[in-house]
């Protein structure tokens, strides 16, 4: 089973783009991170066309997650869970959908867009680390349940200085703060598995590259869009890559696909 992480930014402003690397990658499963549109702008048609089925959890503008597979979607859960330690009571961002892909060997699978946190000295950079709190929790509950389980998305977490081409750079930016890769670091403590260096770990693995100041050109990127794997998911991976070139096509999104693959 080939399941993909993508920040899309705009599914509709980059709908061709998007379409034609589904054609070309066919994965079986797809998680999409900001989509930028309620649900019932998600241009599903072309999708279903494809044979995708499709839980969406969007916001007219701004963030927004999808999860799309080639098999049916189960116990679908939009939105992550209030916490007491943590807050979230009234959070109204779009940046969490979980569902069960039920093909032949069923994977817990959720798509996951984190806050960005910047800048660091306002309510955003709180914000940001109470919302890997409620993560933490939620994770930590996923793994009583002992199945395949895959988080992916946009975790906008650096998480060591070999992720970045250019470390200094990002000293003072919130992907990069020693809160923020404490908190990603928990949940691998927790007994989740960075997909990436499980399989290959080589440093110059990026996944995003800015538009401004000709980072793509400059190879000026970073490794911030993650697939942590539970233990159970660990132990049927079977590689991962990362689609770079999709970054050189025309109007591209600032990210790029990841997928990993497991043991069908």
């Amino acid at each position: 089973m080939r399941i993909a992480t993508w920040n899309v930014n705009s599914i509709n402003a980059r709908l061709e783009t998007v379409v034609r690397w589904f054609e070309e990658a066919r994965p079986d499963v797809a998680c999409l991170q900001e989509i930028k549109c309620v649900d019932e702008k998600f241009p599903a048609e072309p999708f279903e066309r494809l044979g995708y089925n499709l839980a969406v959890h969007g916001q007219k503008t701004y963030n927004g997650v999808a999860i799309l597979s080639k098999f049916p979607l189960d116990d679908v859960r939009r939105g992550l869970p209030v916490h007491p330690d943590h807050g979230g009571d009234g959070d109204d961002h779009a940046r969490y959908v979980e569902a069960v892909v039920s093909g032949p060997r069923p994977v817990r699978v959720a798509s996951i867009y984190l806050p960005n946190g910047n800048p660091i000295a306002t309510e955003k950079f709180g914000y940001k680390l109470a919302w890997m709190g409620r993560l933490q929790a939620h994770a930590h509950s996923l793994l009583e349940l002992e199945e395949p389980m895959a988080l992916l998305g946009d975790y906008n977490v650096i998480p060591e200085p070999r992720d970045a081409e250019y470390p200094t750079n990002w000293t003072h930016d919130a992907l990069f703060q020693r809160e923020t890769r404490e908190a990603f670091r928990t949940l691998k403590w927790m007994g989740f598995s960075d997909a990436y260096l499980e399989a290959n770990g080589a440093p110059g693995a990026y996944t995003f590259w800015d538009y401004q100041a000709g980072a793509w050109q400059r190879n000026n990127g970073i490794r911030i869009d993650h697939a942590l794997l539970s233990p159970q998911a660990a132990d049927i991976l079977r590689g991962v890559s990362i689609h770079r070139e999709v970054r050189s096509w025309e109007k591209p999104s600032d990210h790029v696909p990841l997928i990993i693959e497991l043991e069908a």
